[in-house]
Formats: structure tokens, sequence, C-alpha cells
């Protein structure tokens, strides 16, 4: 039998004395140690800080270009009621054909004869060598274009999705076959407008007749490789023939930028910026993390706003679809051969998720480069850099940005203007407005911003970019 020495405190025992100064009322005759305000907004902002800023002067850029013929060849859009899809009338312009065509009766008339017609995955659209005797509009789904490889086999040669057009030119005659085979890659919902309704509506409205075969002439123009006007000259003659004569038009109406604004009014009042600026400035950690949002909201409109923005300012011609729904390799090849030398891909932290587990699929792995002292994944040598503002839809699926930097090079670049009375940074200002009679001190704060695409292939966008699929 053992017996334990040493006491047990009995419970509700009397605490210890305090021997020493506790932390609490020591704390009270010390100066802490702050932070800086802290938000997460803030983001790396890479589209922003790799972009190459032109000063405008004037507040406006005009991109001049050298004449193009290429016209058409976008978009449409449609409504949908329940199961059924019509196009809108005005969006026929987009048709290579119709491009400036403004009659709304004819059009309305035009878009009343198109048909929905509904198909499986595989179903042909229509057959290589077939007359090409409709217009076709693609509402919903994905269509490849099939045609043949160097060696005879069959080779998907594009990709079609919605709001894309094949089979616009049919409207000037019936002259021609189809140099692919349509075939659907989804369940695919398509809007056919056969040609004999076209003429039933041309019949009744001349000026669409008229406008139709003028553009099928302008079509004809000599043009080079990229619709631009051709010019004329001679190479590997001998003796003393005739040299061509020739000039390089350019566009008539180019395309103007307007620089955009974002603004707010910061308020901060007096007594406390006179009482509680020390050790850190309240009007200027106020105006910091103002300013922050400002140029938060600047990417965010370089992205996506709808006259400028980079997603709504792509070529049509410049737009692919991914083959599958994730990005694969093949997918960022294609768009990378798309533009000489391009710069920058820009993609949704998401969309960069999703490409490196196909990658990771096939064995492969990111390459990774230098950027401004920072090592970040590359594809092909090419910085694959994050960018949030680039959105994802509620189907999961987001869209990866290639562009070429520059103006020298042809490129995207960025509008600003410096100089600017009560400049902070160049293109944003700070003015101080005055103080009301609630002692409360008013501060203008705006910031000035744009974004130009010099040439069409200086901006290509992937599409369609399922952020979601996993396995």
């Amino acid at each position: 039998m053992s017996v334990e020495t040493g006491t047990t405190p009995e419970a509700g025992a009397e605490e210890r004395e305090q021997q020493s100064l506790g932390t609490a009322a020591a704390r009270n005759l010390t100066t802490t140690t702050k932070s800086a305000p802290q938000m997460q907004e803030i983001s790396s902002r890479w589209l922003t800080r790799t972009l190459p800023w032109v000063d405008v002067p004037g507040g406006t850029y005009r991109v001049n270009r050298r004449l193009s013929y290429r016209v058409g060849d976008g978009r449409v859009t449609f409504v949908q009621t329940g199961a059924q899809v019509a196009v809108i009338p005005a969006e026929l312009g987009e048709l290579p054909l119709l491009r400036g065509f403004e009659d709304g009766t004819a059009l309305q008339a035009l878009a009343a004869r198109f048909e929905q017609r509904e198909y499986a995955p595989g179903q042909v659209i229509a057959a290589a060598g077939r007359q090409a005797d409709h217009v076709y509009l693609i509402a919903h789904g994905k269509v490849e274009q099939v045609g043949s490889g160097p060696y005879g086999d069959e080779a998907v040669v594009g990709l079609l999705a919605d709001g894309d057009t094949f089979g616009g030119r049919v409207l000037a005659g019936l002259d021609g076959a189809w140099e692919f085979t349509a075939r659907a890659a989804t369940a695919t919902t398509v809007l056919a407008l056969p040609h004999t309704a076209y003429l039933e509506v041309a019949d009744r409205h001349a000026d669409l007749r008229a406008h139709v075969e003028l553009a099928g002439l302008d079509g004809h123009r000599e043009t080079n490789a990229f619709g631009e006007a051709g010019i004329a000259l001679s190479a590997g003659h001998a003796g003393e023939p005739d040299i061509p004569h020739t000039f390089v038009d350019y566009e008539p109406a180019p395309r103007e930028y307007e620089l955009s604004v974002a603004q707010t009014v910061l308020r901060v009042h007096t007594r406390v910026a006179d009482l509680y600026s020390r050790p850190m400035d309240q009007t200027e950690q106020q105006l910091k993390l103002t300013v922050q949002v400002l140029r938060e909201r600047q990417e965010r409109e370089l992205v996506n706003n709808r006259d400028f923005g980079l997603l709504h300012n792509a070529d049509h011609g410049q737009r692919i679809s991914t083959h599958a729904g994730p990005p694969t390799p093949d997918d960022l090849d294609e768009l990378l051969a798309m533009r000489r030398d391009t710069t920058h891909l820009f993609a949704h932290p998401r969309a960069i998720a999703a490409f490196g587990r196909e990658c990771n699929k096939r064995g492969l792995y990111f390459g990774s480069v230098e950027v401004g002292g920072h090592h970040l994944p590359a594809w092909r040598g090419v910085p694959l850099l994050p960018c949030g503002k680039i959105p994802v839809t509620g189907a999961r699926t987001s869209s990866i940005i290639a562009l070429r930097a520059g103006e020298q090079n042809q490129g995207v670049i960025g509008l600003l203007q410096t100089g600017l009375p009560d400049e902070k940074e160049p293109g944003l200002t700070v003015r101080f407005m005055g103080i009301n009679e609630q002692a409360v001190a008013s501060y203008l704060v705006t910031a000035y911003y744009s974004a130009a695409v010099l040439v069409p292939d200086a901006l290509g966008i992937l599409e369609n970019v399922e952020v979601s699929r996993w396995g």
C-alpha cells in the first residue's frame, strides 16, 4: 500500500496573489507597432504592368490602317423564346454581303425566312463538293470544318461556335460549292436561309438586291492575304517591261479611341486629418487605398469594356474555340500560331490551373520566364500571366487572351495622358475640391485610360475554355 505525499488545493481555494505588473496594464505605457491599412482587392495587375503605355496629349488616339475590303464575317446575336431561336434582324449586317445595309424592313423580312434546324453530334450540316445554297447561322453549339489532310485523310481545319456564320457569300449567287464539310461536334442549333428564300425577299426589295450585288463586286477586288487593298508591283523581270503604277490606300474612316475615365470623390473630415495623422497621414492613406481601387477598375475596364476592352475588340477572325472544352496544349499552340511575335498570354487563374491539368495528363510541363523580377509560367516561351478580371461565366467557361504588345510592333497599347494638373501618377490626378460647412474636405480622384489594337492580328482570344472539368 502506497502513501501519497503533498497536498492538493481544495476546490474554490483563493487564487495566488499577483506578484508583477500584468500585460494588460503594461500596454497602457507602450506604443503599438502598426501596419499600413491593408486590403484584399489589390491584385498583381499584370495586364496594366505589361502593356506599353502611350501618351495621348489630345485625349484621342487615331489608328490609321491600310484600306481593307474584308468585311462581315462577324458574329450575330439571337433571341430565344423557349426552344425557339430567332436572329435579330439588324445583326444580319454581320454577314459579308450585308455589311452597311440599313433597311430595317428588308432585314426583318430576311430574318423571318431563316429556318431553325437541330443537329446531333456527328451529323453533317453541309458536305464538301455539294452546291452551296444556304446561309447558316450557328445559334448554339460547336461545328467542325472538316477538310482533306495532306495524304487524303480527314482533318479538322476549323471550329465554329455560337454566333459564327458560314455560307454568307451564297447570297451573291449559286456558282460555288462547299469547300469543307460542316459537321456538328456537339448538339447544335442553326438557322438556315435557303438561297431561294433570299431571292423571294430580294424580288420585293430592290435596294437589298442592289446592295448584295455591289458588295459581291467589292469582294472580287484584288487584295492580299489579310484582305487589304493590293499594291501592284513587278519582280524578277528582265529587259524594259512596263513597271506597274500603284499607291497605298488608307481607310477613309479610321478608328479613334477616346480616353475613358474612372472617378470618385474622397472625403476626409478635417478633425481626423488634423488630430489623427501620426505616425501615418490619414489623408495620404485614404488616397493610397482609393488609388488602388481605381487602378483595379482600370484593369477591369481594359478587359471588359464594350468599347475598348480586349475581350470585345478582338477581330472575329482572331477568335477560336477550344476543341474539347478544357484548354489543351493544342489549343494554345493554335492560338499562338495565329499571329507573329506573341508577347503575352493572359488567363484567369482557374483557366491556368485547367491548362496545367491538361499538361499533366500528357506528361508536359510549363516552362518559366522572368518578368519584372518574377519567375512566371510560360508556354512556348510566352509568359502565361494571371488576370482575375477575365470573367468565368456561370457555365464555368472563360477565355484566354493572346496579344502582341507595343506601338512599334503593331500590337496592343495602353493609352493615357501625362502632364495633367494635380497629377499624382501618370494619367491619375488628385484635386482638392474644398471644405464644406461640416468641415469635411473633398478630393476628386480621376484616372484616364484606354487601349488600342493597332492591327487585327495583334490580339486573339481562345473562347469557351472550360475551367471545372476533371479527369
